[in-house]
């Protein structure tokens, strides 16, 4: 389901046992709609980190669920949280769903992804082409929780938190506009935001494949990076890239109709 603030708001469920697992709920009314259309009951809230718009629904969940369970990072200061989560770390929501905890700080100080045999929930350290702003974590931590995501199963489903999906690449192909695999996603891009999306937002192949800030040390755009003044390490390339990002979504830099098509 969809949140205010761009969000997508996750909701794992067996409607056999009527149980529903929900990860950062920026809101509470349209989760606890959902919950009560399906006859659903909160067992467990996943949050990834601090930020209003992944925790401001889990007070009345909570209030409305009071068995729910709230997951969160070790780290963060949000004092709602009742089991409290750090790398490598596993949690068993249900006999069939469980999970491994990754620290993906970067974008906060305090952010945590979960990740099993098929799905990723990434929340505001990876999107759809892109990834979140810099806002509490450093470039070194990001650069490193990129570069962990990186390593993981490229079947894995891919699970962010904000629908950028246009945005972000039209960036992607203006920087690396001889990627024909971005050329043919942006092409074939669909986004149906606000309509209810049931299902992953897409996989970790397709990000690894067309995601610059997941190719940032790749030979052609650290190229780029490095002639724009980056030194030739993850921190000083994941930086610049960032930066170059930031240039563009604040109308310093424009991308213009050619750059994108070309």
């Amino acid at each position: 389901m969809v949140g205010t603030y761009d969000n997508y708001i996750w909701v794992m469920y067996d409607s056999t046992q009527g149980l529903a697992w929900i990860v950062d709920p920026g809101e509470a009314r349209q989760v606890i709609d959902f919950l009560q259309q399906n006859q659903l009951q909160a067992a467990a809230i996943l949050i990834t980190h601090r930020h209003f718009d992944h925790i401001d629904g889990v007070a009345e969940i909570k209030a409305n669920y009071p068995d729910c369970v709230i997951y969160g990072p070790q780290k963060t200061p949000f004092t709602l949280i009742e089991k409290r989560l750090s790398e490598g770390e596993q949690i068993t929501l249900n006999p069939d769903l469980h999970f491994r905890v990754l620290d993906t700080p970067g974008h906060t100080e305090d952010h945590i992804s979960y990740v099993n045999e098929k799905w990723l929930f990434c929340a505001d350290t990876l999107f759809t082409g892109g990834c979140g702003r810099i806002l509490g974590g450093t470039v070194e931590q990001f650069a490193n929780s990129i570069l962990k995501l990186r390593a993981l199963n490229e079947d894995l489903l891919f699970y962010c938190a904000h629908e950028y999906s246009a945005d972000n690449l039209a960036f992607a192909t203006y920087v690396e506009p001889e990627n024909t695999a971005l050329q043919q996603r942006l092409n074939q891009l669909h986004v149906n935001y606000p309509a209810l999306h049931d299902g992953n937002v897409d996989t970790l192949g397709l990000e690894k494949r067309t995601n610059p800030f997941m190719r940032f040390d790749t030979p052609a755009l650290k190229a780029k990076l490095i002639a724009k003044g980056s030194k030739d390490c993850p921190a000083e390339l994941f930086a610049t890239l960032r930066a170059w990002k930031d240039r563009v979504d604040q109308g310093i830099e424009k991308i213009t109709v050619d750059e994108k098509q070309s």
